[in-house]
């Protein structure tokens, strides 16, 4: 598997990954271990909420998304996640959506505590097939630096 790394990665790009199936067994299984709400778990209470049927919990929704990020091809050499802002959840889950990931890249820089590391920012926006987000939100990566290029700033 090809690995990019901070050197490789350019302003400006963006990388996707999918389809991620979503069924209603995965969502059913994951919100009775995670986040037991009847919106998540129960149709019939489901459909009597301000959503009108069963739907994915933010929880899920966001798993998938990380999940997704490991299939990106060619992928960022990433060594840690420094955290994820912004997060907004604008349409939910259903089930029998499928989920793309959309990564672009808005600004990198070398690490000034790591130096063989760079940090690179991007838009993250996982959409449904309909193109409805269904999350987005500003991601920052603490990504490998070439061997070659640790000594060269």
């Amino acid at each position: 598997m090809t690995r990019l790394y901070f050197e490789d990665a350019e302003v400006g790009t963006t990388n996707g990954a999918g389809p991620y199936p979503v069924s209603k067994e995965e969502i059913v299984q994951f919100a009775k271990q995670y986040d037991a709400m009847p919106s998540h778990i129960d149709e019939e209470a489901a459909a009597r909420s301000i959503l009108g049927g069963l739907t994915a919990s933010a929880a899920h929704t966001f798993a998938i998304f990380i999940s997704l990020t490991t299939k990106l091809r060619p992928g960022l050499h990433g060594i840690a996640g420094m955290g994820y802002d912004e997060v907004r959840l604008p349409n939910p889950v259903r089930p029998g959506d499928e989920l793309y990931l959309e990564v672009t890249v808005l600004e990198k820089r070398v690490s000034k505590s790591k130096p063989d590391c760079g940090i690179v920012r991007s838009q993250i926006r996982l959409r449904n097939q309909r193109s409805e987000i269904v999350l987005q939100c500003m991601s920052s990566l603490l990504v490998a630096r070439r061997p070659d290029a640790k000594t060269s700033a």
